[in-house]
Protein backbone atom coordinates (compact mmCIF):
# COMPACT_ATOMS: atom_id res chain seq x y z
CA UNK A 1 0.00 0.00 0.00
CA UNK A 2 2.10 2.96 -1.20
CA UNK A 3 1.28 5.76 -1.10
CA UNK A 4 2.85 9.10 -3.41
CA UNK A 5 4.99 11.00 -0.54
CA UNK A 6 2.94 14.27 -1.34
CA UNK A 7 -0.11 12.24 -0.29
CA UNK A 8 1.64 10.91 2.70
CA UNK A 9 3.33 14.10 3.67
CA UNK A 10 -0.09 16.43 3.45
CA UNK A 11 -2.60 14.37 5.77
CA UNK A 12 -6.36 15.80 5.12
CA UNK A 13 -8.92 16.98 7.64
CA UNK A 14 -10.24 14.76 9.97
CA UNK A 15 -11.88 11.67 8.25
CA UNK A 16 -14.95 10.46 9.50
CA UNK A 17 -14.10 6.82 8.84
CA UNK A 18 -17.72 5.31 9.90
CA UNK A 19 -19.32 7.21 7.59
CA UNK A 20 -17.28 6.86 4.95
CA UNK A 21 -17.63 2.71 4.98
CA UNK A 22 -21.69 3.98 5.86
CA UNK A 23 -21.83 5.46 2.38
CA UNK A 24 -19.61 2.56 0.35
CA UNK A 25 -22.00 -0.10 1.81
CA UNK A 26 -25.12 1.82 0.96
CA UNK A 27 -24.15 2.08 -2.61
CA UNK A 28 -23.61 -1.67 -2.81
CA UNK A 29 -20.07 -0.83 -3.50
CA UNK A 30 -16.83 -3.07 -2.16
CA UNK A 31 -13.27 -1.45 -1.38
CA UNK A 32 -12.06 -3.14 -4.29
CA UNK A 33 -15.24 -1.11 -6.47
CA UNK A 34 -14.22 2.66 -5.02
CA UNK A 35 -10.55 1.73 -5.70
CA UNK A 36 -11.49 1.01 -9.00
CA UNK A 37 -12.93 4.25 -9.56
CA UNK A 38 -10.52 6.20 -7.66
CA UNK A 39 -7.80 5.22 -10.73
CA UNK A 40 -10.22 5.39 -13.39
CA UNK A 41 -12.15 8.58 -12.71
CA UNK A 42 -9.67 10.35 -10.45
CA UNK A 43 -6.12 9.29 -11.91
CA UNK A 44 -5.09 8.15 -8.36
CA UNK A 45 -2.79 5.26 -9.45
CA UNK A 46 -1.63 4.94 -6.10
CA UNK A 47 -5.34 3.69 -4.83
CA UNK A 48 -6.07 -0.23 -3.77
CA UNK A 49 -8.45 -2.27 -1.63
CA UNK A 50 -6.31 -1.96 0.93
CA UNK A 51 -5.99 1.41 0.74
CA UNK A 52 -9.46 2.08 1.05
CA UNK A 53 -9.61 -0.44 4.09
CA UNK A 54 -7.22 1.80 5.97
CA UNK A 55 -9.12 4.67 5.59
CA UNK A 56 -12.44 2.87 6.69
CA UNK A 57 -10.25 1.69 9.59
CA UNK A 58 -9.14 4.77 10.56
CA UNK A 59 -5.42 3.73 10.25
CA UNK A 60 -4.84 6.73 7.97
CA UNK A 61 -6.51 9.62 6.71
CA UNK A 62 -6.88 10.66 3.34
CA UNK A 63 -4.95 13.49 1.87
CA UNK A 64 -7.18 16.70 0.28
CA UNK A 65 -6.99 15.39 -2.74
CA UNK A 66 -8.16 11.99 -2.02
CA UNK A 67 -10.61 12.87 0.59
CA UNK A 68 -12.38 14.77 -2.74
CA UNK A 69 -12.05 11.86 -5.01
CA UNK A 70 -13.34 9.68 -2.56
CA UNK A 71 -16.70 12.13 -2.26
CA UNK A 72 -16.99 11.72 -5.72
CA UNK A 73 -16.85 8.31 -5.94
CA UNK A 74 -19.67 7.81 -3.25
CA UNK A 75 -21.81 10.63 -4.76
CA UNK A 76 -21.13 12.81 -1.53
CA UNK A 77 -20.08 16.10 -0.62
CA UNK A 78 -16.71 15.94 1.08
CA UNK A 79 -18.85 17.70 4.12
CA UNK A 80 -20.06 14.24 4.82
CA UNK A 81 -16.40 12.78 4.83
CA UNK A 82 -15.16 15.32 7.40
CA UNK A 83 -15.11 14.39 10.90
CA UNK A 84 -14.83 16.72 14.05
CA UNK A 85 -11.25 17.71 14.94
CA UNK A 86 -10.04 16.22 17.95
CA UNK A 87 -6.45 16.93 17.43
CA UNK A 88 -4.21 20.67 17.62
CA UNK A 89 -3.22 19.76 13.63
CA UNK A 90 -6.79 18.76 12.67
CA UNK A 91 -8.16 21.75 14.21
CA UNK A 92 -5.70 23.65 12.12
CA UNK A 93 -5.77 21.82 9.05
CA UNK A 94 -9.98 22.58 9.48
CA UNK A 95 -9.07 26.28 9.14
CA UNK A 96 -6.95 25.87 6.30
CA UNK A 97 -3.89 27.38 8.11
CA UNK A 98 -0.23 26.56 7.76
CA UNK A 99 1.81 25.71 10.73
CA UNK A 100 3.95 28.45 10.58
CA UNK A 101 0.89 30.48 10.41
CA UNK A 102 -0.03 29.36 14.05
CA UNK A 103 3.35 29.89 14.86
CA UNK A 104 3.48 32.67 14.09
CA UNK A 105 0.09 34.15 15.52
CA UNK A 106 0.81 32.71 19.26
CA UNK A 107 4.03 33.84 19.44
CA UNK A 108 5.64 30.31 19.30
CA UNK A 109 9.22 29.54 17.53
CA UNK A 110 8.02 26.79 14.58
CA UNK A 111 10.06 24.10 15.61
CA UNK A 112 8.47 24.02 19.09
CA UNK A 113 5.26 24.40 17.90
CA UNK A 114 5.39 21.83 15.19
CA UNK A 115 7.15 19.02 18.52
CA UNK A 116 3.86 20.32 20.28
CA UNK A 117 1.71 19.67 17.00
CA UNK A 118 3.29 16.23 16.93
CA UNK A 119 3.34 14.94 20.50
CA UNK A 120 -0.19 16.62 21.46
CA UNK A 121 1.09 17.90 24.73
CA UNK A 122 0.71 21.97 24.55
CA UNK A 123 3.43 24.18 26.08
CA UNK A 124 1.89 27.76 25.56
CA UNK A 125 1.35 30.52 27.78
CA UNK A 126 -2.18 31.23 29.33
CA UNK A 127 -1.73 34.12 26.94
CA UNK A 128 -0.76 32.43 23.98
CA UNK A 129 -3.93 29.49 25.04
CA UNK A 130 -6.33 32.31 24.25
CA UNK A 131 -4.84 33.37 21.15
CA UNK A 132 -4.65 29.96 19.74
CA UNK A 133 -8.26 29.42 20.74
CA UNK A 134 -9.53 32.59 18.68
CA UNK A 135 -7.25 31.89 15.78
CA UNK A 136 -8.54 28.48 15.82
CA UNK A 137 -12.00 29.05 16.70
CA UNK A 138 -11.53 26.75 19.72
CA UNK A 139 -14.56 26.57 22.21
CA UNK A 140 -13.52 25.84 25.93
CA UNK A 141 -14.04 21.83 25.32
CA UNK A 142 -12.06 22.14 22.27
CA UNK A 143 -9.20 24.13 23.57
CA UNK A 144 -8.88 21.70 26.59
CA UNK A 145 -8.96 18.79 24.28
CA UNK A 146 -6.43 20.14 22.05
CA UNK A 147 -3.93 20.98 24.71
CA UNK A 148 -3.61 17.58 25.89
CA UNK A 149 -5.39 18.17 29.60
CA UNK A 150 -8.78 16.46 28.81
CA UNK A 151 -6.93 13.30 30.40
CA UNK A 152 -5.86 15.15 33.72
CA UNK A 153 -9.50 16.95 33.65
CA UNK A 154 -10.95 13.45 33.38
CA UNK A 155 -8.93 11.90 36.36
CA UNK A 156 -9.94 15.37 38.67
CA UNK A 157 -13.66 14.96 37.90
CA UNK A 158 -13.26 11.15 38.65
CA UNK A 159 -12.08 12.33 42.36
CA UNK A 160 -14.44 15.13 42.92
CA UNK A 161 -17.36 12.60 42.07
CA UNK A 162 -16.02 9.94 44.66
CA UNK A 163 -14.79 11.89 47.24
CA UNK A 164 -15.43 15.18 48.52
CA UNK A 165 -15.82 17.33 45.41
CA UNK A 166 -14.94 20.89 47.26
CA UNK A 167 -11.26 19.66 47.27
CA UNK A 168 -11.42 19.89 43.49
CA UNK A 169 -12.54 23.31 42.69
CA UNK A 170 -9.47 24.83 42.24
CA UNK A 171 -7.62 22.13 40.39
CA UNK A 172 -10.58 22.03 38.09
CA UNK A 173 -10.15 25.74 37.49
CA UNK A 174 -6.78 25.70 36.64
CA UNK A 175 -7.88 23.81 33.46
CA UNK A 176 -11.32 25.32 33.58
CA UNK A 177 -11.28 29.21 34.43
CA UNK A 178 -14.45 29.76 34.20
CA UNK A 179 -16.64 31.62 37.45
CA UNK A 180 -16.10 29.68 40.94
CA UNK A 181 -19.72 29.00 41.49
CA UNK A 182 -20.38 27.68 38.23
CA UNK A 183 -17.71 24.81 38.51
CA UNK A 184 -18.83 24.21 42.12
CA UNK A 185 -22.01 23.88 40.42
CA UNK A 186 -21.20 21.32 38.06
CA UNK A 187 -18.89 19.51 40.55
CA UNK A 188 -21.59 19.44 43.33
CA UNK A 189 -24.18 18.01 40.66
CA UNK A 190 -21.69 15.35 39.23
CA UNK A 191 -20.61 14.68 42.97
CA UNK A 192 -24.69 14.04 43.53
CA UNK A 193 -25.25 12.19 40.16
CA UNK A 194 -22.99 9.78 40.74
CA UNK A 195 -23.54 9.07 44.69
CA UNK A 196 -27.42 8.85 43.93
CA UNK A 197 -26.65 6.93 40.88
CA UNK A 198 -24.24 3.91 42.97
CA UNK A 199 -26.91 4.15 46.18
CA UNK A 200 -30.04 3.45 43.73
CA UNK A 201 -28.23 0.67 42.05
CA UNK A 202 -27.20 -1.08 45.21
CA UNK A 203 -31.07 -1.19 46.37
CA UNK A 204 -32.33 -3.24 43.64
CA UNK A 205 -31.27 -6.29 45.42
CA UNK A 206 -30.20 -9.50 44.51
CA UNK A 207 -26.46 -11.13 44.41
CA UNK A 208 -25.59 -9.26 41.85
CA UNK A 209 -26.51 -6.46 42.38
CA UNK A 210 -22.39 -4.92 43.81
CA UNK A 211 -21.31 -5.75 40.40
CA UNK A 212 -24.11 -4.40 38.74
CA UNK A 213 -22.95 -0.72 40.77
CA UNK A 214 -19.28 -1.01 40.16
CA UNK A 215 -20.81 -1.17 36.16
CA UNK A 216 -22.85 1.73 36.39
CA UNK A 217 -20.47 3.35 37.97
CA UNK A 218 -17.58 2.59 36.02
CA UNK A 219 -19.95 3.97 32.99
CA UNK A 220 -20.40 6.96 34.57
CA UNK A 221 -17.13 7.73 34.94
CA UNK A 222 -15.88 6.81 31.83
CA UNK A 223 -18.31 9.47 30.12
CA UNK A 224 -17.82 12.44 33.01
CA UNK A 225 -16.14 14.36 30.92
CA UNK A 226 -18.77 14.72 28.72
CA UNK A 227 -20.92 14.63 31.45
CA UNK A 228 -19.03 18.16 33.30
CA UNK A 229 -19.48 20.24 29.74
CA UNK A 230 -23.29 19.10 29.63
CA UNK A 231 -23.49 20.63 33.15
CA UNK A 232 -21.28 23.97 32.52
CA UNK A 233 -23.45 24.46 29.75
CA UNK A 234 -26.64 24.38 31.02
CA UNK A 235 -25.54 26.33 33.98
CA UNK A 236 -24.40 29.46 31.29
CA UNK A 237 -27.73 29.02 29.85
Amino acid sequence: MSRPAAHARQPGPPFDAPAARRLRVALGMTPAHVAQSLRASYALAHATPDLVNAWERGALTPAHAELAALAGVLWCSPAELIGRPRTLREHRVARGLAPEDVARAVGHEFPAYTRMEESGQWRGTDRQSAALAELLGLALPDLVTVTGREAELADLLRGAARTRWQAYVKPVGRIVPLDRRLLENALQELHRDYQRQMVATLGWGGGSAAGDASDAGEDFLDRIVDTFWTRLGKGTA
